[in-house]
């Protein structure tokens, strides 16, 4: 299913409808699997504050967190820190400075939809584009969005940002802005399905367990449901 929110004069773009397998980065998936656990105690998005996903610290340098006005229409994400590689794609740094002005008019209406639609739906939003980089090699730029909500309304989103080549290494200094190609989408969308973690290896409410028979029993197996 493809549906999408329009903001003004913002161009309307188009979401499917995901599970989280969707995300191919392990590093997002492990990004993405924190956020959902605590997501499923109540079926909304958390606070920012009680996020606090494993080896947060080396993934710093490929996240942004932007502090969100809702009560403007489209709602204002405001850079409240950004990675150094991230910097480097862009050319400059945007601490401070509103998403849709670092940006810039030419990249705004294929960029700042998919930041209202995170805030719209308070779920987490998945993209993948092409790039290319200065030389002409083609990036898979790779944009992972989790909401993160105060008084019941979205007030943050954190981006995780990652880069990929296949054939190898990339120039990733000006990646944004290098030359006069548009980004390519390759995948849009909101992950609303099946939005829940289960932990390897363990077994879920409600699974059966039958214990096969043991030397000595009296040949009666043992079913228990587990709730």
């Amino acid at each position: 299913m493809m549906r999408g929110f329009e903001w003004g004069g913002t161009i309307a773009l188009n979401f499917e409808s995901a599970t989280p397998s969707v995300v191919k980065s392990i590093r997002q998936r492990d990004l993405l699997n924190t956020w959902l656990r605590l997501y499923a105690r109540q079926q909304a998005a958390p606070t920012i504050w009680e996020y606090q996903p494993a080896r947060l610290e080396e993934e710093l340098s490929d996240l942004i967190y932007y502090a969100v006005d809702a009560s403007m229409t489209p709602p204002r994400l405001i850079i409240q820190s950004e990675g150094t590689r991230i910097s480097r794609a862009y050319g400059h740094t945007g601490k401070d400075t509103p998403l849709d002005d670092y940006v810039g008019p030419r990249l705004a209406p294929f960029v700042m939809p998919i930041y209202y639609e995170c805030v719209a739906r308070g779920l987490p939003v998945y993209t993948v584009a092409d790039l290319d980089d200065i030389y002409g090699r083609v990036v898979a730029y790779e944009r992972l969005l989790l909401p993160f909500v105060t008084d019941d309304k979205v007030s943050h989103v954190i981006a995780s940002l990652k880069t990929f080549c296949e054939d190898g290494g990339f120039e990733i200094k000006n990646l944004m802005r290098g030359n006069d190609a548009l980004p390519r989408p390759k995948v849009r969308a909101v992950i609303d399905r099946d939005l829940f973690h289960r932990t390897p290896g363990r077994i879920a409410a409600a699974d059966v367990i039958e214990f096969a028979d043991q030397p000595g029993s009296d040949g009666n197996s043992e079913t228990i449901e587990l709730n």
